[in-house]
């Protein structure tokens, strides 16, 4: 196993953390990043406008006030030493069983909180952190923490809107018949646009899960679910060398460097 020296940062200082609770809140920032990708190899360290694909993840949540460590979750040693480079904590690599294409996000959190129990630091909450989304910023991880414990939350998502023409209302699934019925379950279509309720999509930078929810309920959701809504020009999310190369347009004509 691998190890870190990397600093706890301090704890939340921000009135809402203060305000909810007097005992110090702990939360967990874990980026999961393993070495087997497929639609783009070694996405997690390939270099995107001169940086490691991992960099734009790790330094907002690095920045987070509402984290209280961050932590990179992997299988791979030359992932876990770009991770070491920038400062996060790697405690460990992940098992191979929890590092298969098909192995769900969920266990890998668990995994992560599990250890850092059995070393006795116990957290309230995670926020996990995808590197496929390169623009995350540290202002959006603190709104959604901050949201969590502010309205007592099982979990907080960001968000995007749902374009008016892919409306749940407006969406229907077909039936092995061949028969469509509404995505709502209704039997009738809303007829008029500006009579459609707003929709949303997870956006997928950050979710924020309470740790009882997580261990306990083995959801990374909950019952009680939040959203943080966006709003971004070009919403990106790595996984296929399309997206890839969508990013590198972007990061250039947008003379994002980190």
């Amino acid at each position: 196993m691998s190890s870190s020296s990397n600093k706890t940062k301090q704890s939340p200082s921000f009135l809402t953390f203060a305000a909810v609770n007097n005992s110090q809140l702990k939360v967990l920032g874990i980026i999961t990043a393993r070495g087997g990708s497929k639609g783009v190899p070694r996405k997690n360290i390939k270099l995107l406008a001169g940086k490691p694909l991992l960099y734009y993840t790790a330094i907002p949540a690095l920045n987070a006030k509402s984290l209280s460590k961050v932590c990179l979750s992997t299988d791979d040693a030359e992932i876990a030493e770009v991770g070491k480079s920038l400062g996060v904590d790697v405690p460990f690599l992940r098992p191979a069983a929890l590092a298969e294409d098909a192995t769900p996000t969920l266990p890998v959190l668990q995994h992560a909180l599990n250890f850092y129990k059995e070393q006795g630091e116990v957290f309230d909450a995670i926020c996990l952190l995808q590197p496929t989304n390169p623009l995350r910023q540290t202002h959006v991880i603190d709104a959604c923490v901050n949201k969590l414990f502010e309205q007592d939350l099982d979990s907080v998502v960001t968000t995007l809107k749902v374009p008016y023409e892919y409306n749940p209302h407006w969406v229907f699934f077909e039936q092995d018949n061949g028969e469509l019925k509404l995505s709502t379950g209704g039997t009738e279509p809303i007829t008029r646009r500006q009579a459609l309720p707003a929709a949303y999509h997870r956006e997928g930078s950050v979710y924020v899960t309470k740790a009882n929810v997580i261990l306990e309920q083995n959801s990374l959701y909950g019952k009680r679910v939040g959203g943080y809504l966006l709003e971004l020009p070009c919403p990106i999310n790595i996984d296929t060398m399309d997206d890839w190369a969508v990013a590198e347009k972007y990061f250039e004509e947008n003379k994002v460097n980190g």
